[in-house]
């Protein structure tokens, strides 16, 4: 197997820390972007000249184009580009500020897009690369209480269905990783309450809270280094899909949800095709 270079976004914690020992562990060698760098000096330590510590606030796009470029440089080529950094908001929809929305699509979408944009010229150049994007299955199937997060990623699903038809001639794959609920802190240090709280939703957001009970007391079912495991035998297959679903909570939320649009746009079957201008008989 040869060796492949990485660079990982969000690095320090969480699946980002998981993929990123697990890449270094198997001998291949990783830029790990994170805000703060300090959290990546035992990886340092451990794994030397093969990890690449990188500061780096994705949503600074300028930023961005700095640090990809340097850890190309450094590194002598990108192999496999993964946008990870990113976080969450409990919340309405209406109880979301100004705030809120742009700063969660900041992260969630411009970072991993201008991430995508920094890194495609040098895997052009290769004819070769793999973007991995950090979805969700809240980006297949929406939940009440965490919509923006919801948007945030079918916007990123959106971007990179699109984006992986445009990259394919040119030798470059997308994969989408969409996972459910993982045991890590995801819910605690990655997450915020939206800023505009009204009563009318106290209940709702209550019943979130307990909801997500198994994540803030440590017990999701989702296992991040068996989903970084499993990320690394995607990156080394010649034809890896465009989307996959990590957990059994994930994949029986992402179907069910799927066969309820499928459903429900054969219900209204007859209405969609009354809508086309009636086609002339010569």
């Amino acid at each position: 197997m040869n060796v492949k270079t990485w660079f990982i976004t969000g690095a320090a914690r969480g699946l980002g820390r998981a993929l990123t020992e697990a890449a270094l562990d198997r001998g291949d060698r990783v830029a790990a972007a994170a805000r703060d760098t300090r959290e990546l000096a035992k990886l340092a330590e451990a794994f030397g000249d093969l990890v690449l510590p990188v500061r780096l606030d994705v949503t600074d796009r300028a930023a961005v184009q700095d640090a990809v470029g340097a850890a190309r440089e450094a590194l002598g080529r990108l192999d496999v580009v993964v946008n990870n950094a990113g976080f969450g908001i409990n919340g309405a929809v209406e109880e979301a500020t100004e705030s809120d929305v742009r700063s969660i699509f900041e992260a969630n979408v411009f970072g991993a897009l201008w991430v995508t944009q920094a890194a495609l010229p040098h895997l052009r150049d290769q004819g070769a690369g793999h973007i991995v994007q950090v979805s969700s299955v809240a980006g297949v199937a929406a939940f009440p209480m965490i919509g923006l997060y919801c948007a945030s990623k079918a916007a990123l699903e959106a971007l990179s269905e699109s984006l992986a038809a445009e990259v394919a001639p040119m030798g470059v794959k997308v994969t989408l990783v969409e996972p459910g609920a993982m045991r890590t802190d995801w819910a605690h240090r990655s997450m915020r309450r939206a800023g505009g709280a009204l009563e009318a939703y106290a209940t709702q957001y209550e019943a979130r809270l307990e909801a997500m009970a198994d994540e803030f007391e440590g017990r999701s079912p989702g296992d991040p280094a068996r989903i970084a495991a499993a990320m690394l035998d995607l990156v080394d297959l010649d034809d890896p899909p465009l989307r996959i679903l990590m957990g059994n909570g994930a994949y029986d939320a992402a179907v069910s949800r799927y066969r309820g649009v499928l459903d429900e746009w054969a219900r209204w079957e007859a209405v969609a095709r009354g809508t086309d201008f009636p086609v002339r008989v010569p």
